[in-house]
C-alpha cells in the first residue's frame, strides 16, 4: 500500500529521503504497534491523571469543562500496525506531510502562512492479517502517546457511553465510486472521519463546530483511489492490487518515446520537437508548447504574440489564448488507465492519458475554510476554464 502527495511529480522539490518524501511505503512491520481502545473514564484534572503521565499508555483526553474530562485508554493490539501522518517532524510521524505550493515552486519560495495541518493529523491501522484492511482516524499520538480534545473541541458521547470528536481542521475523505484503475472510476462526496473513526457529512466550514450527519452506510476503511485531505495537503491512497493494475515510470517513458518517434514539426520553426520527461527551466528549441484555447502544439516563436497579454494567436487556426509548456505528468500512481498521453491539463501543461485527465478534472479538491476547486494532480494547479484540460493536436504526428 501507498500514500502519495497530490502536488509532486514524482519527487519533493529539496530532496525525496527519510520521511518527508512524495509517497510512503506501508509494509508489514515486524512487530505490531497498532493499539484498541480499551477502556474509559471520567476525571477531573485530566493533565495529572495516571493515564497521561504514564509515556507508555496510547491514551486520548476529551476536555468538556474545566473540571470535567473523559480518558479513553488504548491497548496493545497484536492484529494491527499503526503509521501516523503530520506536519511535526518528531518521532511519531511516520510520513510528514507539508502545505501544498501549487504550481512547479516549493514552499521554501513562497511566504507561507501558517500552517493549517495538524502536526498530528491522521493515523492509519492497517490488518495484519488481510492487507485490504486499513483504517483512518483523526489525530494522532505524540511523543507522550497522547490525544488531547480540548474544551472548545468538537465532541460528543453516544449510546450514553462512547465518545468521540473531530479534529480543529478535520480529517477528509473521498472514496471513489467503481475501480480507480480502469478509467471508469467516478469521484464521490467529500466524508469526515472522527478520531474514534465514525463517518461523517461535512462541516458548514471546515473548523465548524456542529458536526456533520453520521452516515452509516460509509467506512473509514481507504480503498484503491480514497483521497485523503489535511486541510492544507491531499494524499492519495493506491492499494498493491491496484498499483498492479496501473503503468509503471517505464511505460509512460515509452509512450513518451513513442510520440517522440513521430517526430512532431513547429509549422513556424519547421524544427523537430521533443518531450521532455522533466520541465526544465533553459528554453529550448525543441521544446513542446500547446496553445490551450485549441490545442495545438507547436514551438517557442515570436508570431502572433499581443504585446499587452501576453497570448499568442496560434498559425494554424488564428484561435487567440494562453500558451504553456508541454510536460509528461510522471506520477504513475496518478493514473486512472494506461494509453498515450493525448491530453494536458489548463492551466500548467501535464500531459496524461484522456480519462486521467477527465478524471481528475472532475474532482473538486478542499480548498481553504469551505472552497473547492479541481486542481492537477501532477503540481496543484487550479484548473482554469471549461473542461480545465485540452486535447493535444501534433503536426506530422499521430492525432
Amino acid at each position: 500500500m501507498i500514500i502519495l502527495f497530490c502536488r509532486y511529480n514524482g519527487f519533493l522539490p529539496p530532496g525525496d529521503r527519510g520521511r518527508k518524501r512524495s509517497k510512503f511505503v506501508l509494509y508489514k512491520r515486524q512487530v505490531a504497534n497498532g493499539v484498541k481502545r480499551s477502556k474509559h473514564y471520567v476525571v477531573k484534572t485530566p493533565h495529572c491523571s495516571q493515564a497521561i503521565l504514564d509515556a507508555t499508555q496510547h491514551s486520548i483526553s476529551y476536555t468538556l469543562s474545566r473540571n470535567h474530562a473523559v480518558i479513553v485508554e488504548y491497548a496493545n493490539d497484536e492484529d494491527t500496525d499503526m503509521f501516523q501522518i503530520g506536519r511535526s517532524s518528531e518521532s511519531p510521524i511516520d510520513f510528514i506531510v507539508m502545505d501544498t505550493v501549487p504550481g512547479d515552486k516549493s514552499a521554501e519560495n513562497k511566504v507561507m502562512q501558517q500552517s493549517t495541518i495538524s502536526r498530528f493529523a491522521c493515523r492509519i491501522l492497517c490488518d495484519r492479517n488481510n492487507p485490504k484492511i486499513a483504517r483512518i482516524y483523526a489525530a494522532g499520538f505524540d511523543t507522550s502517546r497522547n490525544i488531547f480534545l480540548g474544551e472548545k473541541a468538537n465532541k460528543w458521547q453516544e449510546n450514553g457511553r462512547e465518545i468521540d470528536g473531530l479534529t480543529t481542521n478535520g480529517v477528509l475523505i473521498m472514496h471513489p465510486r467503481g475501480s480507480f484503475c480502469g478509467g471508469d472510476a467516478k469521484c464521490r462526496y467529500w466524508l469526515e472521519t472522527s478520531v474514534g473513526g465514525g463517518v461523517f457529512t461535512t462541516r458548514e466550514s471546515r473548523s465548524a463546530q456542529q458536526k456533520g450527519q453520521r452516515v452509516d452506510e460509509e467506512n473509514n476503511i481507504l480503498q484503491d483511489g480514497t483521497l485523503i485531505d489535511l486541510c492544507g495537503a491531499t494524499l492519495l491512497w493506491r492499494s498493491a492490487e491496484g498499483l498492479a493494475k496501473s503503468p509503471s515510470k517505464r511505460d509512460l517513458e515509452r509512450e513518451i518515446d513513442e510520440i517522440n518517434a513521430g517526430r512532431p514539426q513547429c509549422p513556424v520553426g519547421l524544427n523537430t520537437l521533443v518531450i521532455p520527461r522533466k520541465i526544465t527551466p533553459n528554453e529550448n528549441q525543441q521544446q513542446p508548447y500547446v496553445y490551450l484555447n485549441c490545442g495545438h502544439v507547436q514551438g517557442l516563436h515570436d508570431w502572433g504574440q499581443d504585446k499587452d497579454s501576453g497570448d499568442r494567436k496560434c498559425p494554424i487556426c488564428l484561435e487567440l489564448g494562453p500558451v504553456v509548456k508541454v510536460c509528461m505528468g510522471l506520477e504513475p500512481a496518478f493514473y486512472v488507465d494506461t494509453g498515450l498521453p493525448s491530453f494536458a491539463f489548463n492551466p500548467c501543461g501535464h500531459m496524461a492519458t484522456e480519462k486521467t485527465v477527465k478524471y481528475w478534472a472532475n474532482i473538486a479538491i478542499p480548498h481553504g475554510t469551505n472552497g473547492f476547486h479541481a486542481v492537477c494532480p501532477f503540481c496543484a494547479s487550479p484548473l482554469s476554464g471549461s473542461p480545465g484540460y485540452v486535447r493535444l493536436i501534433f503536426q506530422d504526428n499521430v492525432d
